[in-house]
């Protein structure tokens, strides 16, 4: 089975007038598809920067990155959008819901951005707010919704599109045990149930019996996986 990412020598480099910061230094990773990944390290490592990268964020300085086997390394930015929406989906620690949206037209508005519209995207959104146990919060708005709630809509919205791709970062930081078991056996089912290759960018220990591999990064190196 090919890789859904496959990262080689990839190198950030952020120039600020006279001085420069390499955030990443040649790092080489593969994330296979139905495997959950955690990209580990302390503060500064490189870790927002790589998963940013591999999410078509941010464009490296050298090497290459491929998702599902196309080279998205030197696409301009014109370019970049379509890869994430034809590709990936995003979870955020901070949920990123617009507060005077229900939980419905939240999904909907990522279904919109992939040209699904009207009744089709309505009921979409109420499929994918279902999947997630949501079924009857389809129209609250997240400040009626707990923060384990809010972050199973961010799932929802993330699985707009079917992408074979699903980037989190810090999904687990703003909630409590119970709600952060919740939100990772979701996101490990993903994985293994749904086929999604899954990288998750985290410091919450409390993880780390999810993961099929971990992935240690500091100073903008792969220390060990």
């Amino acid at each position: 089975m090919s890789n859904a990412i496959e990262v080689r020598d990839l190198v950030k480099t952020y120039d600020s007038g006279a001085a420069s910061s390499r955030a990443l230094d040649g790092v080489n990773l593969d994330v296979r598809p139905g495997e959950l990944m955690l990209l580990m390290g302390p503060s500064g490592s490189g870790k927002t920067t790589l998963v940013s990268i591999m999410g078509a964020i941010l464009r490296p300085t050298s090497g290459s990155v491929k998702i599902q086997g196309r080279e998205i390394a030197g696409l301009t930015e014109n370019h970049l959008p379509r890869v994430r929406l034809d590709h990936i989906g995003f979870v955020f620690q901070g949920f990123n819901l617009f507060p005077t949206l229900n939980a419905a037209e939240n999904v909907e508005l990522a279904l919109q951005l992939k040209g699904i519209r009207g009744a089709k995207a309505h009921r979409r959104a109420e499929e994918l707010l279902t999947q997630v146990g949501l079924g009857d919060k389809v129209r609250s708005f997240p400040s009626d919704l707990s923060g384990g709630q809010k972050q199973r809509v961010a799932i929802a919205r993330a699985l707009a599109g079917d992408p074979e791709i699903i980037l989190a970062d810090e999904p687990t930081a703003a909630l409590d045990s119970h709600s952060g078991r919740v939100v990772m056996e979701m996101i490990r089912g993903l994985a293994h149930d749904r086929g999604r290759a899954v990288v998750i960018v985290t410091h919450d220990n409390r993880v780390l019996e999810y993961a099929d591999q971990v992935v240690h990064i500091e100073d903008g190196r792969v220390q060990r996986s």
